[in-house]
């Protein structure tokens, strides 16, 4: 089990340059932008553009906070995604351009290497308390609003705040099941990763 935090995380320049990300997590570690095997990160959108190319990576993208953003396929239809919107999933070599719905959006991204790895995210509101099975070889659980404790399999406590997330697989210890709970409403983003 591994704590990641938004906070901790040092901005870097989106690989068309038109923004800045932070990355929570990364495999292998020190890979760069262009040789990851799968990536986590969020990023602060100011203004519409085109989304950076990333030939054969599986990605998935959720709306934190803002108005949202229109996404425009070349070939389709446009997708209005909000916060409280699904997660999209798309192909990373799609031509795709954003355009803001009302100001500045926080997003959550997860991008596999469609080779090596696949990828499945969800968004949950958690309010009280609920048990949790570890399904995927690796799974983060990220803190979007609110506050939750938890306890692994062994007993063990954690905590997680706004911006906050564990990531769980790296430590044989970290068990299968979690229990979760939140006095109030909490938003949780799950992330549940597989080699292929």
């Amino acid at each position: 089990m591994r704590k990641v935090s938004l906070a901790a995380a040092p901005p870097m320049p989106w690989k068309n340059g038109g923004g800045v990300t932070r990355e929570l997590a990364i495999a292998p570690a020190g890979a760069g932008i262009d040789d990851f095997d799968w990536r986590i990160s969020c990023a602060q959108v100011a203004s519409g553009g085109a989304f950076s190319a990333f030939p054969g990576v599986d990605r998935s993208l959720a709306v934190l906070d803002g108005a949202g953003l229109r996404l425009d396929f070349a070939g389709g239809a446009p997708v209005a995604l909000g916060a409280v919107c699904a997660p999209l999933q798309f192909a990373g070599e799609q031509a795709v351009s954003a355009e803001l719905l009302g100001g500045a959006v926080g997003d959550f991204n997860v991008m596999t290497r469609r080779v090596r790895w696949r990828h499945r995210l969800e968004v949950w509101v958690l309010h009280g308390r609920q048990a949790l099975r570890r399904e995927a070889e690796l799974e983060l659980l990220y803190c979007a609003a609110g506050n939750l404790d938890g306890w692994l399999a062994d007993a063990r406590p954690f905590s997680l705040a706004a911006g906050e997330g564990l990531l769980f697989g790296e430590d044989e210890r970290d068990g299968g099941i979690l229990l979760l709970e939140a006095l109030e409403a909490a938003r949780l983003l799950r992330v549940q990763l597989w080699r292929r």
